[in-house]
Order: C-alpha cells, then structure tokens, then sequence
C-alpha cells in the first residue's frame, strides 16, 4: 500500500480485530428479555385456578400467594433491564441475571404453579453458567443523569404496567371505577399505599404487592444510580495532550482534523512504540474516533490494534467518523470493518483562490456590499490578542451560538485562547456603531486551528444576529487573502456530509434514485443543514476530499449514527438548566464547538 503502510497476514488481521462477540451473550440476552416478559405475565395475569398444583396451592400461608407475583414481577422487569447488558457481554449484568433467574422461577412455581416455567428459568441459568467467561466487559463510563433518565423511563412504564395490573380483575372488582380512579390507584400502589379502587378476597393483596414492586424498583434502581461512584468519560490528560501535539508537530501536516485530536472530552489510546494514537469519545456504547490516527503511519496499525483493544474490553461498538481515504483502507485492512462514503470535506487552496470571475461574482458583490456598509476585518494569530480582546471574544462566540447546547465533535477544538492554542487563527469583523453593545464594535468571529505549518482548518463560525447577512462570507475571504502573510497554503472549510448525492442528484439525466435520494436530503436539510452548508462552502470554488465513516456491521449504523449525533450536539439526552438559572463559567473554562447557525447559512 502506499504511504509506506507496512501490511499484515489474514490470521494477523483476525487477532487484532478479535472475535466478533460470541453469539451466546446476543441470544442469551434475547433469552433474558423473554424470560423476564414471562415472569412479568405471571405476576400480572390471575393464576390459574385449574392448574395441576392448585391443591398444594391451598395449604401455602394465605400472604405468599400475592408475596410471590410480586416477586415474579420484580424478577421479570429486572430482567428486562438486564437483557442490553447480556448482549453486551457486561459482567455486572451477568451476576445479576445469575442471582435473578432462581428468583424469578421460584415465584413462577410459588405462585402460578408453572413447571415450564421453571424449566425456561432452569434453561437460561445453564448456558449463563457455562459460558461464564464470555461476560467479562468492564463497565461503561457513566454519570448521574442516567439516574435521572431512570426514574423518568421506569416511573412511565410503571404507570403503564399498574394500570394493566389494576385492570386484568375485572370479576373481582367491586363496582365499575373509572381511568381516573384506577390511574389514582396505581399511584398510590406505587408508593405503598391503598387507592379507591377495591377487589374481592385476595385479589386486593395482589395488586398491592405487585404495585409495591414496581414502585421498589423504581426507587431501588434510581437510588443505586444516584449513589453509585461516578465514572466521567476518560478526559484528555496534560501529560496526553504534550504526547500529542509532539505527534502533531512532526504529522500534523498529514489531516486537516488533526488539531481537533486534542478536544480535552476525547481519551485517547497510543500505539506501542508511541509514535501513532487514536483519541476518541464513548457515546452511548459506540467508541467514537475521528479523523485518521495522529502520528506516523507506520505506527498506525499499533494504536489502530490498542483502539479494538479497549473496545473488546468494554464490549464497545468501534467506529471511526470522518476518516480521509487513506486512513479508511488502513483501518478496514487492519481490523476487517467495512467503510462507507459519509461525505467531502471543502478544502481552498490559497494560492488558488481569487475573488475574480463569473463563479465568484455573489461572493464578490456581497463583499463589497459588506466592505461599503463600513465592516472592517481582522485577521490574526491568537497569541497576537490581549487579554480582554480575548476574554470580550469568548463571551460573544458563547453568546452568540444558535443552541443551547454546544455542537461539534470531528471538526470542532471545543475552545478558544487557550495558551496553548497560541498558533490559532481568528478572524473578526468590525463595525464602529452609534451606541456600541456589550462586545463593542465586534460583529463577528471565525476560528481555525492548526493543520500542519502550512494549513488552516475552520473551526466555529459566530456572529451577533444583528449584524448584516454574509458575515461568514467576508471573513472566510478576509482569511483567505491574509493567509499568505502567515505561510498558508490550505484551507479547510466545513464538511458537506452526502455532497456527492446532492450535486449528483440535481444534474440533467439523475436517475429516479439518486434523485429520490436527494430530495430525501432536501427534506433532512431543514434540521440538519446538509444542503445549505453544501451549497455554502461550494460558494469558494474548493476542491473536495471524501471523508469516510468506519463500522463494524449495517446494523451498528443506525446505532453509530445516534451516537453521533449526539456527540456532534444534535441530540441532547440531558435536561439543561435555563439559561438564566446557569452560572456563567470562567473565561478559560467555556468550552466553543463547531456550528454553523442555521440563519447564518439560510442568510449566505
């Protein structure tokens, strides 16, 4: 292969990627889900009264009966809850379901009288016994908002399952209560208390402990992920971000998404020779890379191999967003994934690039509009600003994101003026006002990183909302036309993801798939901005580097693609505070991403 990428063996490829998980921890977790629906049957749906244990039924103490379907229904939804970790392998779910499956035949015999069930408990407890060491992933990294998340999903699926405990009686219940009583029932069930609605005999025991039940899980669980020690996401360390920036320093030049490596909400794995590493994010289970490895490609399989590693490890889905060519055939060569085109990245070449010419003339007539409405522009190197040019940019570029929350992950550093970010570039737009605001006569912001000596690579784009349209316009070409004077040959522009579909798609002769297929990206670019920020970047006549995505199997991408997502700001599972309850963090602190505002683009 070229770039002096040394190759492997078939079996070598095999002992790196590691066997895919074992088909006995997916089955047994589908088992587990089973299992635990059955147990939640057995302990909501009146016994049978003609069953062939009936009679033994009748000398047990008159309280077990009830005591045992609320067992079996604690069992069956614990289950449940355990079924995800199974299939993944985690240890902690394994023990669990170990000590549960007894638990839950029991109450099955106990209480329904089923020996098929017990058999069904007895057949699923054998195979987690004998294939023992195939569940042996660590843990996740976690955080307390999955204890709020908990009480949020399992209080709503205990209101959903009480009211059908309430309502499976209906020829023991006295008089005909309404949704109202019986959802007034559950409710108070669920915190042990007796509601309005009433049964005949046992019954009324029943659903108390069946309701108790729910209501103890509820809390049990919620309670023990409040609790539990809280293990953050691994996070860049100092002595990490020195390895890597030494490996920039040497390799930088190779991607133009190296500099973003050194995000410090990545962690990050070396080879053994030290010379090569991937950093990457665990998002909702998926261990999320960007970009090519960082350092010497020689040394690429090494950290490639220590990445699969840590996945196995933690039974992880591994993939890579945003990867160039090469480093796409070296990570499917190596691990035997599979790649996928996700989209072209827009890259100027300055020496290149003029506002001249027919295809410049939009671009060139908003300038000079701009330029004569009396916006003036700056560009400059980081470490060439003060203190409080600094601290009054990094107030506006928070303050003038278009979310609440912070977008960005592949092409985004995550801050700005770090000192140790000094070779970055800003560029601003300036406009003296009549009545100057809060970050005076400043009206707009760009930001690239490092790529290599001679490159740039755009990093957040912000502007103050009352500013005239086509900011990014003038400072994308004030950044151009001042490259020169800082030795830059190259710049990188956003990443058009699906770019090729859309620009195939609207040409004369498009087939009615490809053109069904752009229309569908038409439709996704009202939340997602995919055609606009196409259409924005082919504005400046670039060149287009393909950039790939790295899976496992088809079935992880829908899985991979929510993780992204949410890595990259789209999807927010936590509940932010308003913004006016938030304590606004030191300047250093404030971390800046990635984002095109949507009125930004619409307004290009």
């Amino acid at each position: 292969m070229s770039d002096g990428v040394p190759s492997r063996s078939s079996w070598a490829r095999r002992i790196l990627r590691g066997p895919r998980p074992d088909a006995v921890p997916v089955w047994v977790g589908r088992a587990a889900a089973l299992v635990g629906l059955l147990d939640i049957a057995a302990g909501v749906f009146p016994r049978f009264r003609h069953s062939r244990m009936h009679a033994i039924a009748e000398v047990l103490p008159g309280s077990f009966g009830p005591f045992a379907a609320a067992l079996s229904l604690s069992a069956g939804v614990l289950l449940l809850l355990l079924a995800h970790g199974l299939k993944r392998r985690k240890r902690r779910a394994w023990r669990a379901a170990v000590a549960l499956l007894p638990a839950g035949a029991a109450a099955q015999f106990a209480y329904r009288h089923s020996i098929v069930g017990v058999l069904i408990a007895v057949a699923l407890l054998v195979p987690l016994l004998r294939h023992r060491d195939q569940f042996a992933a660590l843990p996740d990294p976690r955080s307390r908002w999955r204890a709020l998340a908990n009480f949020v999903l399992m209080s709503a699926g205990s209101l959903a399952l009480g009211l059908v405990i309430v309502s499976v009686h209906p020829n023991r219940t006295i008089g005909d209560p309404s949704l109202a009583d019986r959802l007034t029932h559950v409710i108070y069930g669920l915190f042990g208390f007796e509601g309005p609605v009433d049964y005949q005999g046992n019954t009324s025991w029943t659903v108390a402990f069946s309701l108790g039940a729910l209501g103890w899980i509820t809390a049990v669980t919620t309670i023990y992920l409040a609790f539990r020690p809280e293990h953050p996401a691994a996070q860049l360390t100092e002595e990490d971000e020195v390895k890597l920036r030494a490996l920039l320093e040497k390799h930088g030049r190779r991607d133009s998404l190296g500099h973003f490596a050194l995000r410090r909400d990545k962690a990050v794995v070396f080879s053994p020779s030290g010379k090569a590493a991937v950093t990457y994010r665990v998002v909702s289970g998926v261990m999320l890379a960007s970009g090519d490895p960082i350092g010497d490609v020689e040394a690429w399989p090494g950290a490639i191999e220590r990445f699969m590693d840590e996945a196995k490890a933690h039974s992880w889905t591994p993939a890579v967003m945003g990867c160039s060519e090469t480093g796409g055939e070296v990570w499917t060569r190596e691990t035997g994934l599979d790649a996928l085109e996700l989209g072209d990245e827009a890259v100027v070449e300055v020496a290149d690039f003029s506002l001249a010419g027919r295809a410049m003339r939009n671009v060139r007539q908003m300038v000079k509009r701009i330029e004569r409405a009396g916006y003036e522009t700056r560009v400059r190197r980081i470490r060439d600003l003060g203190d409080a040019e600094l601290e009054r940019i990094r107030r506006a570029a928070e303050d003038w994101r278009g979310t609440d929350t912070e977008r960005g992950f592949s092409m985004a550093l995550g801050r700005i003026g770090d000192p140790s970010d000094g070779d970055c570039l800003i560029a601003t737009a300036h406009k003296a006002d009549d009545a100057p605001g809060e970050y005076g006569d400043l009206k707009a912001i760009l930001h690239f990183v490092p790529w290599g000596k001679d490159g740039a690579s755009l990093d957040l784009m912000r502007r103050d909302r009352s500013a005239d349209p086509g900011m990014n316009e003038l400072l994308i070409v004030a950044a151009l036309q001042a490259a020169p004077k800082f030795g830059i040959t190259r710049v990188s522009l956003n990443f058009a993801m699906f770019r090729s579909a859309l620009a195939r798609g609207e040409k004369i002769g498009a087939g009615p798939v490809l053109r069904a297929w752009r229309g569908l990206l038409v439709f996704l670019s009202r939340w997602f901005q995919i055609e606009s920020l196409y259409k924005f970047n082919a504005k400046f006549q670039p060149r287009w580097e393909p950039r790939f995505v790295v899976y496992r199997a088809s079935a992880d991408l829908p899985r991979i693609g929510f993780a992204a997502m949410q890595a990259e700001g789209f999807v927010n599972l936590a509940l932010p505070l308003p913004r006016f309850l938030r304590r606004r963090r030191p300047a250093a602190e404030r971390p800046c991403a990635h984002a095109v505002a949507e009125r930004d683009v619409r307004a290009a």
